[in-house]
């Protein structure tokens, strides 16, 4: 029988649809789908003049992939006013984008299958890169209608005071 580490409640691995997504103090309504949290580093060979023979590796720059966000469409504006920041057609020629507080901090929940939080990762400097405001319609479907939000980010870290709680008893 596999033994369960003093750290953890359960050898089984967390289910990935129980999160939740804050920005300016407030939780995203509708919220569906949230793309992975992923960051690559490119590998820079070096290689020295003493030593023909080999390349050392060292690492280069590092790269945050955007996020994608997917909800259900609601009478929520929050994807919309945001999106509007960067780009809005009303604001006439030269002044389309609002540049001023369209950064934000997000943050990332994730919960057990108990409903308790165990990750929260920080994401910096998010902004909208696309915005998807109406899906492509179908009268012969009955599928819910999702809006997009893709966001750029300057990189992101998991929040370490966030510890595994205790199991629950009922």
């Amino acid at each position: 029988m596999p033994s369960v580490s003093s750290t953890s409640q359960s050898p089984d691995p967390y289910l990935n649809f129980k999160f939740r997504i804050k920005w300016q103090g407030k939780y995203v309504a509708g919220l569906s789908k949230c793309s992975a949290l992923k960051r690559s580093t490119e590998a820079t060979p070096f290689r020295e003049g003493g030593d023909p023979s080999t390349n050392r590796i060292l690492p280069g720059q590092t790269k945050f992939e955007p996020i994608t966000l997917e909800r259900g469409m609601t009478q929520d504006l929050e994807f919309e006013t945001w999106a509007s920041q960067v780009w809005n057609y009303r604001a006439g020629q030269g002044m389309e984008s609002s540049l001023a507080n369209f950064r934000r901090n997000i943050t990332l929940e994730f919960y057990n299958a108990a409903g308790q939080l165990v990750y929260a990762y920080n994401i910096y400097n998010c902004w909208p890169s696309e915005y998807t405001a109406m899906p492509e319609l179908d009268s012969s479907s009955n599928a819910v209608a999702i809006q997009t939000l893709v966001l750029q980010n300057e990189g992101w870290e998991r929040d370490a005071s966030v510890k595994v709680p205790p199991p629950p008893s009922y």
